[in-house]
């Protein structure tokens, strides 16, 4: 969808020296992806932005969407194709909240009627009643609640394209989750292919399915989050990403991705072969299935050395249990919770896909391995 290709940005200062901004930028953001563009200040992930939304005429290079290069696209086609949130918001004070989000499908010649629905359409999908809002002004809405505005009046022409320079800076921490979340739902219902300029890791954890390093004009490492977290490039992409990069993988890592095999036994088993299987295995449990891989409950090896019967009328219910896309922040959250180092890993069929223990998760965030 998006392709930047030897993007580079040279401004020439008063004093006549020339500073150079963006430097051979080389980049594909697929359609639906979300792009997070970080770095520090100065290293020109701003003006990239701006490049693409062609506030700023590149110095050399091609911004392509769709293969298309958009010096080719005039003004109007260009807004069609491109949304635009900022920081600072930007809503106009003489205009009422229906006016604000309504303002490129009007100058597109939309009507009245359509104009509405959609502003109606927008403000639901970020929890704002229309009837209360849609005839206020800016000033009678929070901070919080204008940055929303912000978001959807870029979306409000349906563009295939979503740019954002850290549209959430401005917003306290409370109102900044409660957004960020509402956009992450709002992207999963429209498949935007979307770039975001962002100065804080977590969100770009959070919210990016690719995360785009920047240094002095250079962009050192574009990779999905846990692969960047797993394994940064060098020593500024992991001092960038924090000391803390393997628990803030915690989040980006599920149940299923760390989930170890082990043995089981089947329901109509004794308790003698199922102290057997611990006892080679050097396990403390064992988990009972039937025929079909459904996960029933488990044996302890305690219960089992000397133990008569089958497995089915000894067993014991799970304490708890993991999803296979929960994530590990969740699921370790969970051990703790109930005092367990272990715990089976079980999708929605009750099929067992293996068990998540204190030591697997330890070892798949050791081993840099990243999710397939």
């Amino acid at each position: 969808m998006i392709q930047l290709d030897q993007l580079s940005k040279v401004f020439t200062q008063n004093d006549g020296n020339q500073v150079k901004a963006v430097d051979q930028v080389n980049l594909t953001v697929a359609e639906g992806e979300i792009c997070v563009f970080l770095g520090p200040s100065g290293c020109g992930k701003s003006t990239t932005l701006k490049m693409i939304n062609r506030l700023i005429a590149p110095t050399s290079g091609r911004v392509l969407l769709d293969g298309e290069d958009t010096t080719g696209l005039d003004e109007v086609s260009l807004r069609r194709k491109i949304g635009y949130v900022i920081q600072q918001v930007g809503l106009f004070p003489n205009m009422t909240i229906e006016e604000n989000i309504t303002v490129v499908p009007r100058l597109l010649g939309w009507d009245k009627k359509r104009c509405h629905e959609r502003a109606t359409e927008l403000m639901a999908m970020v929890a704002l009643d229309p009837k209360r809002f849609l005839n206020r002004y800016p000033r009678e809405m929070s901070g919080g609640q204008q940055q929303r505005i912000g978001v959807i009046r870029a979306l409000a022409a349906d563009p295939p394209v979503l740019l954002m320079d850290e549209p959430f800076g401005a917003v306290d921490p409370i109102n900044r989750e409660s957004i960020q979340n509402e956009f992450f739902q709002m992207q999963r219902q429209l498949n935007k292919t979307v770039i975001m300029v962002s100065h804080d890791i977590d969100e770009a954890i959070k919210l990016g399915d690719k995360i785009a390093i920047f240094r002095a004009g250079k962009l050192v490492q574009v990779d999905r989050p846990d692969t960047l977290l797993a394994r940064p490039k060098d020593e500024f992409v992991g001092s960038f990403v924090g000391q803390d990069a393997t628990l803030k993988r915690l989040l980006l890592v599920r149940a299923g991705d760390a989930a170890a095999t082990s043995a089981t036994v089947l329901e109509d088993a004794s308790m003698a072969a199922a102290y057997g299987v611990m006892d080679d295995n050097d396990y403390r449990y064992v988990t009972v299935t039937n025929a079909a891989n459904h996960a029933l409950g488990y044996v302890a090896r305690r219960d089992a050395r000397g133990g008569q019967g089958a497995c089915i009328d000894k067993m014991k219910p799970f304490t708890v249990s993991a999803a296979p896309d929960e994530n590990l922040r969740v699921v370790l959250s969970k051990m703790y919770k109930h005092s367990t180092s272990w715990m089976p890993v079980i999708d929605q069929d009750n099929s067992y896909l293996g068990e998540v223990t204190q030591d697997s998760i330890a070892d798949y965030l050791s081993s840099g391995r990243t999710r397939a």
